[in-house]
């Protein structure tokens, strides 16, 4: 009863008959899966690890800002914060020397502990120099003052650009491969994918460019967070943008004054 005449006329088995069937099916189920993933948004495909170059720079132009900020707003001893973040650094590069490619825990809780350290650094000085505008105490003169708060700002700036570049859909090495779907920022290449090349991902410098607007207009620009985090993470630096203009300026008016 299970058996049924063959193309070849041949009585064969419901088994028989089923392995058929899937063979027939299998490559147009392969032409179905090729479709799908050629319709997948590029920056959710597996795409090579971007250069390290970009982030590298950021992190030694950091550390350049760090020795030329006046010796009473640095963390004591002056070269210690400097030296810890350039051998994190090394370990990092050692890691993924060319591009960002290989992923752990490990070296994911390296690059965090350096933005940290950074940012350490850098909250100790905005600390030390906003209390002493409020207090009155500050004795740099009104340009030297403005320099600090620039330079100050502006490790600001690239710090939260580290974070935003490290926190985002996991980092920059899951998001060469894809391992999430859900983003934590929308960038516009992704809402409009024919203004992008094929297989585009955002790299450090649009995460750079996201942290640098988002100090000046103190509000999201054409880059969106769509995570909570990534929300209360821009809302933090906007504060702290804020605070750090708007003292140092106003300080630096009234001692022109």
């Amino acid at each position: 009863m299970n058996e049924t005449p063959g193309p070849d006329g041949r009585e064969e088995s419901l088994a028989e008959r089923l392995a058929r069937i899937e063979t027939l099916l299998t490559p147009a189920r392969d032409e179905l899966s090729h479709a799908e993933r050629s319709l997948e948004p590029a920056w959710r495909r597996v795409t090579r690890g971007e250069p390290r170059w970009a982030s590298t720079g950021a992190v030694v132009t950091v550390v350049a800002f760090q020795f030329l900020l006046p010796h009473r707003l640095s963390v004591q001893p002056r070269w210690l914060m400097p030296v810890v973040e350039l051998l994190l650094l090394a370990a990092l590069v050692a890691g993924n020397p060319h591009r960002i490619e290989r992923r752990s825990g490990g070296y994911r809780a390296l690059g965090l502990v350096l933005t940290l350290a950074i940012g350490v650094a850098n909250g100790y000085s905005a600390a030390r120099l906003v209390v002493g505008l409020v207090r009155g105490t500050e004795p740099a003169p009104a340009a030297t003052l403005l320099l600090t708060g620039g330079a100050i700002w502006l490790i600001n700036v690239v710090i939260f650009g580290l974070l935003y570049w490290e926190l985002d859909r996991g980092g920059p090495a899951a998001r060469a491969q894809g391992e999430r779907d859900v983003p934590d920022f929308l960038f516009v290449q992704m809402q409009s994918p024919e203004l992008a090349p094929p297989h585009w991902e955002p790299a450090y410098l649009d995460y750079f460019y996201l942290s640098f607007t988002n100090s000046t207009a103190f509000s999201p620009t054409d880059v969106m967070p769509v995570t909570r985090w990534a929300k209360m993470l821009m809302l933090l630096q906007s504060v702290v943008s804020l605070m750090t203009v708007v003292l140092v300026v106003a300080r630096a008016v009234n001692i022109l004054k």
